[in-house]
């Protein structure tokens, strides 16, 4: 009995040592950031300027604008996941691109180029700082910026969705929440009291006045299609949700044709003007 209470300790201790190693370290696995930008919209025969951007808690971050095929293009607002930096979304960019969009992509503090460390809060600042330097440096109106977040970006994006009236919004492999998501990933522990980034999706879509739309693959191994269910549901009347084919990763590409048509036709459908210059399947490179 006595051998049995000491292994049962021994596991206790350990299992507590482990949960405290997981809470110091969970930034970690929530951001996973790369700091070597690969390439440049160059490389696919896109024109872009490089952005220098100053949050208001005083970061400096980089990003990139892509002028659209007409002058009087609309432009999206490419809030993006949790790996890497905007040197791996060029695809995006291209498809975005002929859409006949402009678009803004930034690196979150701590990605890419940009400064500082991020977290929860760091990175809706970083999307308050993108969403003012259009209106204030390239002088967007509201009605002419659409935002788009995918993953980890889509909460950043509804987040900033909010608060502000954009002309649409798209949110793509959107979760509910992180903590919804990392007590389904990690089951054996006690997620919702460890997590210190919350990224609450689902208690903010209701919130949002702008056309909405949710874009998830049914296939989505790392957030599961029943978080764009009640995420759909929660948005209410107005929201509206298209199916991809794919996975978490490749969905945009591998949706082919039908990505572009659904965007192109949710964007039309919210009263914005799209005149793309050359047409796309889609499929990117």
């Amino acid at each position: 009995m006595l051998n049995l209470f000491k292994l049962a300790l021994i596991l206790a201790v350990g299992y507590a040592l482990f949960v405290g190693l997981i809470y110091l370290t969970q930034d970690r696995l929530i951001y996973m950031p790369s700091s070597n930008v690969v390439g440049s919209p160059a490389n696919i025969g896109l024109e872009y300027e490089d952005v220098a951007l100053e949050t208001e808690d005083g970061v400096r971050l980089h990003g990139w604008y892509l002028p659209g095929p007409e002058d009087d293009a609309p432009v999206l607002l490419f809030l993006h996941g949790n790996a890497g930096n905007i040197g791996h979304r060029l695809e995006s960019l291209e498809q975005f691109h002929h859409l006949g969009l402009a678009v803004l992509i930034i690196d979150y503090r701590g990605y890419g180029n940009s400064q500082g460390r991020p977290d929860e809060e760091g990175t809706y600042e970083d999307a308050r700082a993108a969403w003012n330097w259009l209106r204030e440096h390239l002088e967007y109106e509201p009605e002419e910026i659409v935002l788009f977040g995918r993953s980890l970006g889509a909460a950043v994006a509804a987040r900033l969705a909010e608060t502000k009236s954009p002309a649409a919004v798209i949110l793509e492999a959107a979760f509910t929440s992180a903590a919804d998501l990392g007590a389904e990933v990690y089951p054996w522990l006690p997620v919702r009291a460890l997590i210190r980034h919350e990224y609450d999706v689902l208690g903010r879509v209701g919130a949002i006045e702008a056309p909405l739309l949710f874009a998830h693959a049914r296939e989505d191994e790392i957030v599961p299609f029943a978080h764009a269910e009640r995420l759909l549901e929660a948005g209410g009347d107005g929201a509206q949700l298209m199916e991809m084919d794919g996975g978490h990763n490749d969905a945009f590409r591998a949706t082919g044709s039908r990505y572009i048509e659904g965007l192109r036709a949710f964007l039309e459908d919210a009263g914005l003007e799209l005149r793309p210059r050359d047409a796309t399947n889609g499929d990117g490179e």
